[in-house]
């Protein structure tokens, strides 16, 4: 089964994600403007992390997100950091679903959650975007690139995000964070190449001025939806892993995707790029760096070795929740399958970059 045909549409409510609908439609009354019921409710099939449900209305349908239930590592699946920079950057005209409410209280559906407008669009979930014909691909590709480029053109402080974390010593922090979860979360197991970059990666950060800007921190094409008929985003969706940090370390997690088989995730490496429509990863560089007034990116092997290191450390979270009984996707056991491969591609790049 191809991962469009896993993850796209709805299904049944899963059996630990289930909660009080009742409690929810009096929720909404109370906090969500114009709302009428009754609610109808099913769950989105893709998402590994926070479980995310379609409530649909005889008026309009509405999107929910919300902290799994169980066991969580700590820090984990806060739903209103993303509330709070979806609303920051819909203000700013940036394409985001629009945020309805937010419910910090546990009570109401046992764990908290955000509510958000139903964009009716289309999602990709192979990065060569087989559903969009040939000739047309170039334009798809760069409405992604157009969009993370203006994202890392805000500054966090004038749009009300300045202390949504940490300025500075991005590569440093971040090492630090997924080597203490991967190291920590005993129940997942320990992976080879893995313990290979948790020594590695802090030992070879590149020098230079660290950068702050609003990053994504998982922007990829399943991420977003695009205009029903038009090469155009018009929301960038789960925006978890997002924080300020280093823009070019966004930009390469993006950029993955090229260097990326398509038996672990959505990639592109081993395809005729050319006969594909798909702009080469070198000029889709050269237009991010047009776009953001650089000359080009140094040390990109050693951004991609981090990312695939923190990919590969996110899914070994993944692996931990499967264990625990709280992966909130009936793939996480597919998904958690690529791990090896995963950190030895990552791996792979670190040697590139010297090691």
């Amino acid at each position: 089964m191809s991962r469009s045909a896993e993850n796209s549409g709805t299904i049944e409510v899963r059996k630990a994600h289930r909660f009080d609908t009742a409690r929810l439609e009096e929720w909404m009354r109370n906090e969500v403007a114009d709302f009428e019921g009754p609610l109808s409710i099913v769950q989105f099939k893709g998402g590994q992390s926070n479980p995310t449900y379609r409530l649909d209305t005889p008026h309009r349908s509405y999107v929910m997100r919300r902290k799994p239930p169980g066991k969580l590592l700590p820090g984990a699946h806060a739903v209103d950091r993303e509330y709070r920079v979806i609303s920051a950057l819909h203000a700013q005209n940036f394409p985001v679903a629009r945020p309805l409410g937010l419910c910090t209280d546990s009570d109401v559906i046992g764990t908290e959650f955000y509510v958000m407008d139903m964009v009716e669009g289309r999602i990709f979930w192979e990065a060569s975007l087989p559903e969009v014909p040939a000739g047309a691909r170039w334009s798809y590709f760069d409405a992604m690139n157009a969009t993370i480029a203006s994202l890392h053109a805000f500054d966090p402080f004038a749009i009300g995000l300045g202390e949504y974390g940490k300025p500075g010593n991005y590569f440093e922090r971040q090492i630090g964070r997924w080597s203490k979860q991967y190291l920590n979360d005993a129940e997942a197991g320990r992976v080879a190449a893995m313990d290979r970059l948790v020594e590695w990666l802090p030992a070879n950060i590149p020098p230079g001025e660290d950068e702050a800007r609003i990053i994504h921190g998982d922007y990829r094409c399943d991420n977003m939806i695009f205009h029903p008929t038009e090469p155009r985003i018009i929301a960038v969706l789960d925006w978890e892993l997002s924080t300020l940090g280093h823009p070019l370390a966004d930009f390469a997690y993006h950029l993955m995707m090229y260097r990326m088989p398509t038996g672990i995730t959505a990639g592109l490496a081993g395809l005729d790029l050319a006969a594909q429509g798909i702009p080469s990863e070198r000029d889709y560089v050269a237009a991010y760096c047009a776009r953001t007034g650089r000359a080009g990116i140094p040390h990109l092997d050693f951004y991609i070795a981090f990312n695939m290191f923190r990919l590969a450390a996110i899914i070994h979270g993944i692996k931990g929740r499967l264990a625990r009984g709280t992966a909130s996707s009936a793939h996480a056991e597919k998904t958690v399958a690529g791990l090896e491969g995963l950190a030895d591609l990552a791996w792979a790049q670190a040697v590139k970059a010297g090691a």
